[in-house]
């Protein structure tokens, strides 16, 4: 069969992904916010109701909702009181705000790099990354799968370091039956609109620890105390609140996630078995400690030896061109971005500046997925029915048994 690459029949004629998904839960909502006159988490309902809601799904006694994931982190270590010449361990392979949340609390990333069978940050290098300047490490649950809790709590309490969980992308995600976020001191989540769980921007803070949570919402808050007078302020703070028309979005799109997560796993599980066993590609491996995935993305590797040393971009185009949504994901590893290859941190950052030199660095897993490995399948693919997932592996096998017309 000729690859739609080349001039043949594509193997979709239908976009497979429609995102966002929304119904009259939504429409209602978003009306009775309008109606109420009462727009901002202040005075409203519909932000309280979701930090709680979300807490109770998440297992977390706390949680703190913002304007974004990224805010979110940012406040997580300023609760923390992460500080100037600090440094905060996390992995090279994640979106950038994981680490400019750092640098905008005056703290120095420390780049670690993945272990290529999770994609997740290797715990096995942690201890040769701490100095007598570690404060924290920020583990990364990428695509929704979590991070070996286990030996990084371990490492962290022996160490005397904070773990602030970068659950962006791990709504629902469990680790030992337990879902992730507040087994550490924060876990922090993002609803941007691509996000499974998705008010357009968004964020929330789980804790466990009251003393945290307080110290977060009054920074989130200006600087206010729970209770106290509008105008004295405690705390340096900035306004990073929610508004109710997202609270109540996400209080519609919640209600619907639990269906949404199992038909997900679901997916995923028939594409690892479908894929397991091709030529020229690699499944993440299994660990029976992960006890749920959201799977914001599908993540599979690429193997160019199987495919006579086609690059890892001629596979994505071809794949594309059937009509399966695929991409690279992040095209080069954190530390190259430019804002670190040029230390572009702004004024009074000297502490970073002389600390952060990256020039040189070259971590070998997370260079290989960047550049060769890495593909991803974004979540709203793993909603569809079992037929398209599995006419999505045969468009992959296509593509395979096909290569010679990609020479």
């Amino acid at each position: 069969m000729k690859l739609a690459i080349s001039g043949g029949e594509k193997m979709f004629d239908k976009p497979l992904v429609d995102w966002p998904i929304w119904d009259q839960k939504e429409q209602d909502g978003l009306l009775r916010v309008l109606k109420s006159g009462k727009w901002g988490s202040l005075h409203g309902e519909e932000v309280y109701e979701f930090e709680n809601e979300f807490a109770s799904f998440q297992d977390a006694e706390y949680a703190i909702a913002a304007n974004s994931g990224t805010t979110a982190l940012e406040t997580a270590l300023r609760a923390l009181g992460i500080q100037a010449g600090d440094e905060v361990i996390l992995p090279a392979y994640t979106f950038v705000a994981t680490a400019t949340a750092i640098l905008i609390n005056g703290a120095v990333p420390v780049f670690v790099d993945i272990d290529p069978q999770t994609y997740n940050i290797d715990p096995t290098l942690l201890e040769q990354a701490i100095t007598e300047k570690t404060r924290a490490i920020m583990p990364v649950h990428f695509a929704g799968r979590p991070v070996d809790l286990d030996a990084i709590s371990q490492i962290a309490s022996k160490k005397g370091l904070f773990v602030i969980e970068d659950a962006a992308q791990a709504w629902g995600s469990e680790w030992r039956g337990r879902k992730v976020g507040a087994t550490s001191n924060f876990g922090c989540f993002s609803f941007q609109s691509s996000k499974n769980i998705n008010s357009a921007e968004g964020g929330i803070i789980l804790t466990d620890d009251e003393e945290h949570a307080t110290l977060a919402r009054s920074y989130m808050n200006c600087g206010r105390v729970e209770g106290g007078v509008w105008y004295e302020h405690y705390h340096l703070g900035s306004n990073l609140r929610m508004t109710e028309f997202q609270g109540a979005i996400l209080r519609a799109q919640l209600s619907r996630y639990r269906e949404q997560l199992e038909r997900r796993q679901h997916a995923a599980s028939l594409l690892d078995k479908r894929l397991a066993d091709l030529p020229g590609f690699k499944t993440l491996q299994s660990d029976v400690r992960i006890t749920g995935q959201s799977r914001h993305l599908y993540i599979f590797r690429y193997i160019s030896e199987a495919f006579d040393e086609i690059s890892k971009g001629e596979f994505i185009k071809a794949l594309q061109a059937e009509g399966v949504p695929c991409s690279g994901g992040y095209s080069i590893p954190l530390y190259e971005q430019p804002i670190f290859k040029n230390k572009s941190f702004g004024p009074f950052t000297h502490l970073i500046q002389d600390a952060m030199d990256v020039e040189e660095m070259h971590l070998a897993n997370t260079h290989k997925a960047c550049y060769e490995e890495a593909l991803w399948l974004p979540q709203a693919v793993l909603l569809n029915d079992d037929k398209t997932i599995d006419r999505i592996c045969d468009a992959i096998i296509k593509i395979y048994e096909n290569r010679n017309e990609l020479y």
